[in-house]
């Protein structure tokens, strides 16, 4: 049984390994991790994680790391033994991306030659499975796209055009809508996820190249584009009205002489349109708060303009890293287009990445006051990374930290009022807050003495103050409490 597993290499192999794509592909991927990734691993960390992703795909392989050389073996022969170069003693780590894709390459042939099962996965598989187990031990968000994969998000970084849609790959050929947003252009025209797309201004469309199809839609705001849809048997085409923001994004409404502002999400546009929001309602007599609610908001582009529109001057977010680019602070320009009116920010446990930059600099910076619960805690930034074979890797490079340096990654932003633990304890809670006392304050203190890395009993700890949960009704009540209320909010605010 183990000779029909492993068969000897002389006649079994299937096909030809693409040794110098594979080479090319790991060359320019652990260059990328060796000189970028937050976490310094060495070569042989990397080398041993990689192999170890095989076995997942065949889990009779054994692979062991003795005294620098990767050793990999079958049940009944060792397949390929290869020593892991070192780090460089002088220069940048990258210099040891080469020797140690050679090696590995090799290994991986090695492997393909002796494993039926592998053979079978393809070197496309081999390669996601190394790197799926090569993050599982550097961080949750570093990831590798295969090019078919690399190609669609490629389109989605590019294809929505502001007319409410996302194209996808379907079967055969076929581009396909794969989203629509409510309210949008192609939601007005009728269009359903699912219609088949065959042009786009008289241009055939294919899935070889996913990517020039989403690039076909975009095009200046008020501009026309026409798209051949077949929906069925049937095959008409639809003239969409590109805009200039995506719909939902952002909602805005004056209630009670209370402005409030839903950010869904992060466009390029999105600091225009809030800008142009604000200026509208503070024309006049302005209202007597700002409600900006970023619940649910997954985040996007950084938010730093966004946090820009109500902060004059100073840190929004700063970012750190190994790579002395990864280095960086992000400042607002100025000025507080809400005119130091009351702001309070809504968040809960969906609230994400740029969101919570916002949140966190408008807490950290004293204009605002957060309610809600724990956000998502989402604080990492990825570098993307073209491989030569059309693939993508995203390599976590670098933390974000709020003003006063404390890492958003795991912990997320807590709030000054806590709407999580129920309506009697927010009651309590704003019943403290207006005889001046700050119930979240210890704990607030604590998140803001906290510096990278936090020890994981320590997240636990600070994030249980106010669990994270989905947003609810009561916020709104809360947040309108605490601008009605002068004595509370500014009992919130951070000192």
């Amino acid at each position: 049984m183990l000779f029909l597993l492993f068969p000897a290499p002389a006649g079994a192999q299937e096909g030809v390994f693409p040794r110098e794509q594979v080479q090319a592909v790991l060359t320019a991927a652990m260059g990328a991790v060796l000189e970028r990734h937050l976490e310094r691993a060495t070569p042989a960390e990397l080398g041993l994680w990689s192999m170890r992703g095989l076995e997942v795909l065949e889990p009779a392989l054994q692979t062991e790391l003795q005294g620098g050389t990767l050793l990999l073996a079958a049940p009944d022969r060792l397949l390929s033994t290869r020593p892991m170069p070192a780090l460089p003693a002088t220069g940048p780590p990258e210099l040891a991306a080469g020797p140690l894709a050679l090696a590995l390459t090799g290994m991986f042939e090695a492997a393909w030659r002796a494993s039926p099962a592998l053979r079978r996965a393809g070197p496309e598989r081999m390669l996601r499975s190394a790197f799926e187990e090569l993050f599982n031990h550097l961080d949750p968000y570093s990831r590798y796209m295969t090019p078919e994969e690399a190609a669609a998000a490629r389109a989605r970084r590019v294809g929505q055009s502001g007319l409410g849609l996302r194209l996808a790959a379907g079967r055969g050929n076929a581009v396909r809508i794969a989203a629509i947003t409510a309210d949008s252009p192609a939601a007005e025209a009728g269009l359903r996820t699912g219609d088949r797309v065959l042009e786009v201004d008289g241009v055939p469309v294919s899935t070889r190249d996913l990517a020039a199809a989403a690039a076909l839609l975009e095009g200046p705001a008020g501009t026309e584009v026409q798209l051949r849809i077949e929906r069925g048997k049937r095959r008409f085409n639809v003239l969409l009205l590109r805009s200039t923001l995506p719909a939902g994004t952002l909602q805005v409404q004056r209630r009670d002489d209370i402005l409030w502002v839903q950010l869904e999400g992060f466009s390029s546009t999105t600091d225009l349109h809030l800008a142009e929001a604000l200026a509208e309602a503070f024309r006049g007599a302005g209202p007597r708060g700002v409600v900006l609610d970023l619940r649910g908001n997954r985040g996007g582009l950084l938010g730093q303009a966004v946090a820009s529109a109500f902060l004059a001057n100073g840190v929004v977010a700063m970012t750190s890293g190994r790579h002395p680019d990864a280095v960086r602070s992000y400042v607002a320009a100025g000025p507080d287009l809400a005119r130091g009116a009351p702001l309070v920010v809504l968040v809960d446990g969906r609230t994400a990445s740029a969101a919570e930059i916002v949140a966190a600099a408008i807490a950290d910076r004293g204009r605002g006051v957060v309610v809600g619960s724990a956000t998502t805690g989402k604080g990492l930034i990825q570098a993307v990374v073209p491989l030569p074979h059309g693939g993508e890797l995203l390599v976590t490079w670098s933390r974000v930290l709020a003003p006063r340096g404390w890492p958003i990654q795991g912990l997320g932003v807590l709030p000054a009022l806590c709407t999580s633990l129920g309506a009697e304890a927010t009651a309590v809670a704003l019943g403290r807050l207006r005889l001046g006392e700050a119930p979240m304050g210890r704990v607030l203190a604590r998140l803001r003495a906290a510096r990278a890395p936090v020890p994981g009993s320590e997240v636990t700890a600070l994030r249980n103050a106010c669990p994270p949960a989905e947003g609810r009704p009561a916020d709104l009540a809360a947040a309108r409490a605490l601008i009605e209320q002068p004595e509370a909010y500014r009992a919130a605010l951070t000192r």
